[in-house]
């Protein structure tokens, strides 16, 4: 299974979770390792995308350089 991780890892401090993939640090690192953890992480990332996204902060390929909408 391939690693969700676009390169953009910048990261939402008050949930941990990246703006680009979803996933938190730690997840990132044990990625390679853990493979049985892989598809429960995998299946987390749309709705903390989505959590994300809706607390105003760009998601995706959006987040490579956009900052949090004020508001």
């Amino acid at each position: 299974m391939a690693s969700p991780c676009i390169d953009v890892c910048r990261y939402d401090e008050a949930t941990g979770w990246c703006l680009g993939c979803g996933m938190s640090k730690p997840e990132k690192k044990r990625w390679k390792k853990d493979k049985q953890a892989r598809p429960a992480v995998r299946a987390a990332l749309p709705a903390r995308l989505a959590e994300l996204h809706a607390a105003g902060w760009p998601t995706g390929e959006a987040a490579r350089k956009k900052k949090k909408k004020k508001g």
